[in-house]
């Protein structure tokens, strides 16, 4: 995977993606084309390790695995609908909710919210005919 990928993946500049090849983090490589590259599973085990999100506020048991702090970014309501955008890391997640809702959740612009999702079926995509270091 090129350091322009990686760098996107891991939310970092290029030059902290270099950084970590000459010190070690990260093994460099070479793609196709001789440009400085990384291993994808050694990039997503980085990302894993690093992984620091924030702590989630609302502290509750839960069997939803899937949860992402973040702040809202976004509220466009009705007398009966809203679409909520939340900003969580640099995923954005929307929800669709009630206006009742956001009012009882006290959702404002800049609130940390949690979105929390539990499903049976998450669909996974790749792109067609990219092989990636």
């Amino acid at each position: 995977m090129r350091i322009s990928e990686a760098e996107r993946f891991l939310g970092v500049s290029d030059d902290t993606v270099r950084r970590w090849t000459e010190n070690g983090t990260l093994s460099p490589a070479k793609d196709d084309s001789g440009r400085l590259a990384v291993s994808a599973l050694e990039l997503a085990q980085l990302a894993r390790d690093q992984d620091q999100l924030p702590e989630d506020p609302a502290r509750v048991s839960s069997s939803a695995r899937n949860r992402f702090v973040g702040l809202v970014i976004g509220i466009t309501a009705d007398k009966v609908m809203a679409h909520v955008e939340l900003q969580c890391g640099p995923f954005r997640v929307v929800s669709l909710m009630s206006s009742e809702a956001v009012r009882d959740l006290g959702l404002e612009l800049g609130s940390v919210a949690t979105a929390v999702v539990k499903a049976t079926t998450v669909i996974i995509e790749t792109p067609q005919g990219k092989s990636i270091l």
